[in-house]
């Protein structure tokens, strides 16, 4: 049985990764902004063979709360085997060029406050156990389209680059989650095609990833590929493709 926290729980990749996790028998604590659906999704969890599943409401742009939330976690868990960060905004890039406090606070929520809980949850896990956090594709290289959301998980990225470095003599290991386009509610205004896929199997590959204590994991695998190729495009030549 493995002592589960998730934060960002309501989304849908967290809830289709906690999903499957509870078919293990796993004990949950699941925080989010809104504490109805995180009934709901422990109500779902206990029905698929969760042990024991606790809500923590929790809005992750307010730093000040994190050290209290976590606390409780803690508390209530015993120890943390596996902490799952899935937090994330898709932000409006037209209106993130146009206004630079808009800017500001997508940044912040899709970057800074990730970076800061995550360093606060991996001072509380115990030998063995894995801190994994959604990054994204999209923190591999600026493009015009969401550079602002890209950039967030970048230093997403390299903060967890340089944290599962710092870690690994204590057997933490530290998963850096990189999916490419998924179908969420978060991007229902999307059109979507063949790259495109479903929660359910992002959530197969973060636990297939977890049991195998992978350091990074494209999500589908082929995006491994496409964001090679584009890492080594020219700067002078990306500029001039439009994505």
């Amino acid at each position: 049985m493995r002592k589960i926290l998730i934060i960002g729980a309501t989304s849908a990749i967290a809830e289709a990764t906690a999903r499957r996790l509870a078919e293990r028998s796993s004990t949950f604590y699941l925080a989010g902004r809104n504490t109805s659906h995180l009934e709901a999704i422990a109500s779902d969890l206990t029905v698929r063979g969760a042990k024991e599943v606790f809500v923590g409401q929790l809005d992750l742009a307010d730093l000040g709360a994190h050290e209290g939330l976590l606390n409780d976690a803690l508390a209530r868990l015993g120890t943390i085997d596996i902490a799952l960060i899935a937090h994330g905004t898709l932000p409006n890039q037209s209106l993130c060029s146009e206004a630079p406090d808009v800017a500001l606070r997508e940044f912040n929520v899709n970057g800074t406050a990730t970076i800061a809980i995550a360093g606060r949850v991996a001072s509380m896990l115990r030998k063995g156990a894995t801190l994994a956090v959604i990054s994204s594709v999209a923190g591999d290289r600026g493009r015009a389209s969401n550079y602002l959301y890209g950039s967030a998980k970048a230093a997403v990225t390299a903060f967890l680059s340089g944290l599962g470095q710092r870690l690994r003599p204590g057997n933490i290991n530290v998963l850096t989650i990189k999916p490419g386009f998924v179908d969420t509610p978060m991007t229902s205004g999307f059109k979507k095609g063949a790259l495109w896929a479903k929660p359910d199997a992002i959530a197969k590959g973060i636990i297939s990833a977890i049991d195998k204590r992978k350091a990074v994991v494209y999500l589908p695998w082929f995006w491994w590929g496409i964001m090679t190729a584009i890492k080594c495009v020219p700067e002078a030549v990306f500029r001039r493709i439009k994505l």
